[in-house]
């Protein structure tokens, strides 16, 4: 096969999508004798704009008012055989700002020189020992919520959240049945669906995916879920829903071929919610980053090239809809585009 063939080659032989584990599994502590502790700029979180697994980390960085803390370093959205680039374009970075790169590959073989992993993103850099400290998202927001939190004023801490933070104690069994089900089937769901090289890899995930969709948008519908997942609070479910469904009518729908139903018609509980947390409709959040943290445009570029398509900019055709990228609130705010 030809080379150009396989760098957008995602599924296994089987035409099924499998996500790989992360490599870098080490944690930041708020104990300053840890092997990592929480220090001001010791840390820097690489991100790319497309992909929601990094833009979750970023999302809670500035949720929890990390960004004067931990420094952002921005790789382009286009993937390439060389893994993400530092080119100066759609919101990268021109060069790796601590040591120039053009390649995060570049970072990743700084860190182990005998790395032969995936490079990804979010990756969390310590720049004392320059290392990796983790590539986990899922655990790297964890490490954000709480770990920073000398650090920071007192109202920005966990412990001062409202319903008990972002991970309260009292809901963990039931945030982390959640996430069980929900990364499976919608996180990594789209891709499943999205990356399948096969008719019948296609439709075992196309289906479960929209099952999950209709178990939230009942949920949602329930007393006592809303107008979060777990209420009144915003909690970690609510942020690693959010990333998906905040990039499923304008990338996942159409590119993906995730189009059974579209969350703004056929979901409004979940549509609601979406909104709600976009917007700021109940004005609980920080700074409004939960829209600050958006590209839309990210996203159709991000997954059409994602999919395969080479052509240079030029000539690639991007799609523009749906129109608007997000529905108003019902008080008639508009968006106006990133």
């Amino acid at each position: 096969m030809p080379e150009k063939a396989q760098i957008f080659k995602h599924a296994d032989q089987d035409g099924r999508f499998r996500r790989k584990p992360s490599a870098f599994r080490d944690s930041i502590s708020r104990d300053p004798t840890s092997k990592f502790p929480a220090e001001k700029d010791r840390y820097a979180l690489y991100i790319n704009l497309g992909c929601p697994w990094a833009p979750r980390a970023n999302l809670v960085r500035s949720l929890k008012g990390l960004e004067s803390i931990i420094q952002l370093i921005t790789c382009d959205i286009k993937l390439t055989k060389e893994g993400w680039l530092f080119t100066g374009r759609d919101g990268s970075d021109a060069r790796d700002p601590l040591y120039g790169f053009t390649k995060l590959k570049d970072l990743y073989e700084k860190a182990d020189p005998e790395y032969e992993g995936r490079y990804t993103v979010p990756a969390l850099w310590d720049k004392k020992t320059e290392t990796i400290v983790n590539n986990e998202s899922s655990e790297i927001i964890r490490m954000f919520y709480s770990e920073f939190d000398d650090l920071l004023p007192v109202e920005l801490r966990e412990e001062n959240q409202p319903g008990g933070g972002y991970y309260p104690v009292h809901l963990r069994e039931e945030i982390d049945e959640m996430n069980e089900w929900v990364y499976n089937t919608v996180n990594n769901g789209v891709y499943k669906t999205g990356f399948a090289a096969t008719q019948e890899a296609y439709e075992e995930n196309l289906y479960p995916l929209f099952e999950s969709l209709d178990r939230l948008e009942r949920r949602f519908g329930e007393t006592g879920h809303g107008p979060y997942l777990f209420g009144d609070h915003v909690t970690e479910a609510d942020i690693r829903l959010y990333t998906t469904m905040i990039r499923f009518d304008v990338a996942y729908y159409n590119i993906f071929y995730c189009n059974l139903k579209m969350v703004r018609y056929d979901y409004p509980n979940l549509s609601q919610w979406l909104r709600n947390l976009y917007w700021d409709g109940g004005k609980v959040r920080n700074g409004h980053a939960f829209k600050d943290t958006v590209r839309f445009w990210a996203y159709k570029y991000g997954y059409m090239r994602a999919k395969g398509r080479d052509e240079p900019d030029d000539k690639l055709i991007v799609p523009k809809g749906p129109v608007p990228d997000i529905q108003p609130l019902d008080d008639g705010e508009v968006f106006k585009g990133n």
